[in-house]
């Protein structure tokens, strides 16, 4: 053997042992293995061809055999890379990939308020869920007050107040160039802003359409063309009021924009309570309704429950007692597919033949560690232990009714604040709420006044606040509920109803913060804004005047800075025991990033 022969051999007996060029190909390790080898043979082939470094062949392999090793290590590598390239052209399971979902823009679509119709009292017992309803009060009276923001340049949004189906109640403004024609002052005030925007473009100016109070028979929609690619700054607000009657007393709901997961806690289904749930669909598409109920023991299963059609541009009015009777305490989730509801429980109370108060209760934020209701108001603790200790006027006191909706028990914490800071609750305001039930704290034993509550605990929940007035067990009384609501941000539209004793209250449980009110007035103007500054952990009430700067007020702007804070509108009427309570709505909607997840 020669020294260049001894040498090859040597080399490749060394390859050998360390793997990198294997005897046999069998199995998947061998195939991932054969390119290196393959164009390390080709490397040597390529020398013999050139005859340059070349050395003499290794003794009893032929040069064919050369060759086809590495003709076959080519169709290896070939074969390989298409299997790899097949694999990754084959879709497979979402379950085998871990991709990034891509985000769209999704440009502000029209402003949809929903606004319940007159509270009714229902006829007899009613056969399963469906309700019948008896005639009016001579003296119920339901009104709509609403408000549409302006843009900067004086421009007002298409936006009208119309009925579920048929023309509209009110035209604000027919479109982005035109007037809104509410009132022929609302029209000279748009005109104004438009020429003093030409002339001086720098200068934003403000006006806004208005509804000043127009009479409903029946469920309206208000609704407003998107403008610069954010939903119209609205609102509205019905209210209700009787002066006799079973169902005396007032009543008041912001007109709410339809969701498809809403939950709405305070109801009531005991002897003497009456608890209505409206649903109503404001869109096109068909929607599918499906209702949890958690009682004050658990979780209700209720026949008749699951799949509640609601067809478009329609409602559907369900007795809850008919789905869960005799409970003192009732929460309920409503869940949408397809077309997003609005829903609302119309709840009131009848103590023998005296009226005990009615009201609407409305969604609250989703469950959370965290919520805040403002604009409960609380009556003399003394007063108000006598008559909840009478049969039948437990529920004749302030409480905060605490759904759980998970498997595990929650530890509430509840703190009230009032003008002058906090005020400890006689129990301590810690307590256990059963996990899938609502649990009822009272609120009561603190002085008398008007307070922010706010609740945390480990375990996510929602919450309703009651309020009552009225102190003497043989008089009419009335009951309010005010929603757990987001934190205040800026341009929230609150409308107000033109009579009655009418409060904004406004609250900061922890830390700062400074709350701007911009009276919106008939005429269609924006006046000059005030400013609350709030101590943290206190609330103020502001009373609303009737008119400012010689025109009937309608509603605010309201805008928040600093910590967080909450707001509400609290309603009574002068000479009578009426209450109610709207919380602030959220601000308009501009331009929203969503994932777009693609599946099979």
């Amino acid at each position: 053997m020669s020294k260049g022969e001894y040498d090859n051999e040597n080399k490749s007996e060394n390859k050998n042992a360390s793997g990198l060029v294997p005897e046999t190909s069998a199995g998947a390790s061998s195939m991932t293995e054969a390119p290196a080898a393959g164009v390390s043979d080709a490397g040597a082939a390529a020398k013999d061809a050139s005859g340059a470094g070349a050395t003499p062949r290794k003794r009893g392999v032929p040069r064919a055999g050369v060759i086809g090793g590495i003709l076959t290590a080519v169709a290896l590598v070939a074969a390989c890379g298409g299997l790899v390239s097949a694999a990754s052209l084959t879709p497979q399971s979402p379950a085998s990939r871990h991709l990034e979902a891509p985000v769209a823009s999704v440009p502000a679509g029209s402003s949809v308020g929903v606004c319940p119709g007159p509270a009714r009292l229902l006829e007899g017992t009613p056969v399963g869920t469906d309700p019948q309803f008896s005639p009016e009060s001579a003296t119920a009276k339901t009104a709509v007050s609403a408000a549409v923001l302006g843009s900067s340049a004086g421009v007002i949004p298409g936006s009208r107040l119309a009925p579920l189906k048929g023309a509209p109640l009110a035209e604000i403004a027919k479109g982005a160039a035109a007037a809104p024609t509410a009132s022929a002052a609302a029209a000279t005030a748009s005109a104004a802003a438009a020429t003093a925007s030409a002339a001086a473009p720098r200068t934003p100016v403000l006006i806004a359409g208005v509804v000043p109070q127009r009479e409903v028979d029946n469920i309206s929609v208000l609704s407003a063309d998107a403008q610069d690619n954010r939903q119209a700054a609205a609102g509205a607000v019905l209210s209700y009021t009787a002066e006799d009657g079973d169902l005396q007393g007032s009543a008041t709901a912001a007109c709410q924009q339809p969701g498809n997961d809403l939950w709405l806690v305070g109801a009531n289904t005991a002897l003497g309570r009456s608890a209505v749930l409206n649903l109503t669909n404001a869109s096109s598409t068909p929607a599918t309704v499906s209702l949890d109920l958690l009682g004050s023991e658990g979780l209700i299963q209720a026949p008749g429950s699951r799949g509640l059609l609601v067809a478009p541009g329609s409602t559907r009015s369900i007795v809850l007692a008919g789905l869960a009777p005799g409970q003192e305490r009732l929460g309920v989730r409503v869940r949408s597919t397809g077309g997003p509801v609005a829903a609302v429980i119309q709840q009131s109370v009848l103590r023998g033949l005296t009226p005990g108060g009615v009201d609407f209760i409305t969604p609250g934020t989703a469950p959370s560690v965290s919520q805040v209701a403002a604009g409960l108001e609380i009556q003399a603790p003394a007063a108000l232990a006598a008559l909840t200790a009478k049969p039948g006027f437990a529920d004749a006191g302030p409480a905060l009714e605490v759904a759980v909706p998970g498997a595990a028990d929650a530890v509430v914490e509840i703190k009230l604040y009032g003008r002058d800071g906090q005020k400890a609750l006689p129990g301590g305001g810690v307590v256990t709420a059963k996990a899938g039930a609502v649990t009822e704290v009272s609120l009561a034993g603190v002085p008398a006044g008007t307070y922010t509550v706010a609740a945390s605990s480990d375990v996510s929940f929602a919450a309703t606040a009651r309020l009552t007035r009225g102190l003497q067990s043989g008089d009419a009384a009335d009951i309010a509920f005010s929603a757990a609501s987001a934190r205040l941000g800026s341009q929230h539209i609150v409308p107000v109803p033109r009579t009655g004793d009418r409060q904004l209250v406004f609250g900061a449980p922890e830390g700062r913060a400074t709350v701007s009110y911009t009276p919106i007035t008939a005429d269609g103007k924006i006046r000059t804004a005030g400013t609350a500054d709030i101590a943290g952990g206190t609330t103020v009430s502001i009373k609303i005047p009737a008119d400012v700067g010689g025109s009937p007020l309608v509603g605010y702007v309201v805008s928040a800075a600093g910590d967080p804070a909450y707001g509400a509108l609290v309603l009574g009427r002068d000479g009578r025991q009426d209450i109610s309570a709207v919380a602030v709505a959220p601000e308009a909607a501009g331009q929203r990033q969503v994932p777009v997840t693609l599946g099979y």
